[in-house]
């Protein structure tokens, strides 16, 4: 099929007149006459009019080559949905630690605690790659999860100070130890609430919102 087998098809297709076609593109009927025994070509501009009017690409019309049909998009997941998992698998883990810490006392709580927080963090970070509304996932995900992914860290580091400057045998654990006296401890808890805190105002200031 040549472009005078298209025109004709589409025109018929319309249920219009050789004469009727002829007005919509400014020609006159001997023109699409002659268009559509191969007589003659269109012009440039009269294939662009020909393709607006029925609603085809010029490549249809020069060409015969259909358009590709869209693909359809895929909506991507709410980001969000990845940050309220993370969350649960890291408070998850903290939860597990302390009780594991409680029961038999050795440091594989740490390890179990950790294990459980880098599958959150995990699941948070696919989330931020393959979600949508990403930023304010992540806003909400550190403002929540900055308090118990510390707690554990500030704890082992703590323990190790306490224990090594009060000269006493100390073990890591996922909570601090009461060790030198109830005043250094109290400043380890007073220094992990603060510290979360000042994160907590960056976090909502410093971090963009959708």
């Amino acid at each position: 099929m040549n472009i005078a087998d298209r025109i004709q098809q589409l025109r018929k297709a319309r249920g219009i007149s050789q004469e009727e076609l002829a007005e919509q593109v400014g020609v006159s009927r001997q023109a699409v006459s002659k268009w559509e025994s191969g007589q003659s070509c269109p012009e440039l501009d009269k294939v662009v009019l020909l393709s607006d009017y029925f609603g085809v690409t010029t490549d249809y019309l020069l060409k015969g080559v259909e358009p590709l049909p869209e693909q359809p998009t895929l909506e991507k997941p709410n980001a969000l949905i990845f940050t309220v998992g993370g969350t649960a698998f890291n408070f998850m883990g903290l939860v597990t630690a302390i009780g594991f810490w409680l029961v038999d006392g050795t440091e594989l709580s740490l390890s179990l605690g950790f294990i459980l927080m880098a599958a959150g963090c995990a699941i948070f970070a696919m989330g931020q790659v393959i979600g949508s509304n990403t930023r304010s996932a992540a806003r909400w995900f550190w403002l929540v999860n900055v308090w118990p992914l510390a707690l554990m860290p500030i704890s082992c580091v703590f323990n190790a100070l306490d224990g090594t400057l009060g000269g006493f045998w100390w073990q890591l654990s996922p909570i601090p130890e009461l060790g030198n006296s109830y005043v250094t401890y109290a400043l380890c808890w007073l220094f992990y609430g603060a510290a979360c805190a000042v994160a907590d105002c960056w976090i909502w200031k410093k971090l963009p919102r959708e």
